[in-house]
């Protein structure tokens, strides 16, 4: 089966360079093509070109406004026939999106797969994310083998958009668990405790967590090399607000951690990692 990878971001170009590590022959195409000039494979010119090429593509980019184009633009997927083909989607996008992509794509003849990632650009070097995945099961288990290069730990939910929605509600708590951890930092820090100690209290006590451990070294050395932007966080709670306004229900903490998210914009840093919010509350 050829492979194709459109998206070479910080988490996409991680993922892509895995997957050539594990022997997986790949084809790419990134708007930006000196983002893979270093992989030593094929680039191809445009995601038409490429989709005609493979026979299933992984998709990892920023927004849902991204995967329409890619796959529905002017040199998108849509130009060559799709017939069978597996669409392997990675990207965190709107549910409502996600819902028109699955029908758009079937009525081509090829399958959807919502397949979002928990976890960013360490556990991406070492094959040890977490996927999400809603679609065809037959599709699904003809790519599993793929996917399964990519992730560690699979959750299969068939439902359409479920995986999505999953996703952006995880979100909620990677969002409040980084913004709380910076609050708390600050507040250790003006009190008085040296920030090392403070974030080992931290570790021992009610602060422990997977965000801690992964963004420790970060706040220690103040290094907001992006792993997971501000920009990208901001823009999947946003996505979350519309979900529980089709719930019909609040969303507290999400909110906050949403605008707190979005000061990164004002000091021109929602570029760097989403732990840089530490900055910004401490300037305040």
């Amino acid at each position: 089966m050829k492979i194709g990878f459109v998206g070479l971001g910080y988490l996409g170009k991680t993922m892509a360079k895995h997957l050539i590590s594990e022997n997986v022959d790949l084809i790419v195409w990134n708007r930006t093509v000196e983002k893979g000039s270093d992989l030593g494979v094929k680039m191809a010119k445009s995601p038409s070109d490429l989709i005609k090429e493979v026979d299933a593509v992984f998709l990892n980019l920023f927004d849902s406004y991204a995967v329409e184009s890619v796959m529905f633009g002017k040199n998108g997927f849509i130009k060559q026939n799709l017939k069978n083909k597996i669409i392997i989607d990675t990207t965190t996008n709107h549910f409502q999106k996600v819902e028109e992509f699955h029908k758009r794509i079937t009525l081509e003849g090829a399958f959807y797969l919502e397949a979002p990632v928990l976890g960013s650009v360490v556990p991406a070097s070492q094959g040890n994310l977490t996927v999400l995945v809603s679609g065809d099961k037959t599709a699904f288990e003809k790519v599993r083998i793929f996917i399964e290069k990519v992730g560690k730990t699979i959750f299969y939910l068939e439902t359409i958009a479920l995986a999505t929605k999953m996703k952006l509600i995880n979100n909620l708590l990677l969002g409040v668990f980084m913004a709380s951890i910076a609050e708390a930092t600050v507040f250790a820090e003006s009190a008085g405790v040296q920030k090392e100690t403070a974030l080992n209290i931290f570790s021992a006590g009610a602060g422990n967590s997977m965000v801690l451990n992964a963004k420790r070294e970060k706040l220690l050395k103040e290094d907001f090399l992006t792993h997971f932007s501000s920009a990208l966080i901001y823009k999947d709670l946003h996505y979350l607000q519309d979900l529980a306004r089709s719930l019909r229900r609040p969303l507290f903490t999400g909110s906050i951690a949403k605008e707190m998210f979005g000061l990164t914009f004002t000091e021109n840093m929602e570029t760097l990692d989403f732990s840089a919010v530490y900055t910004i509350l401490k300037n305040l």
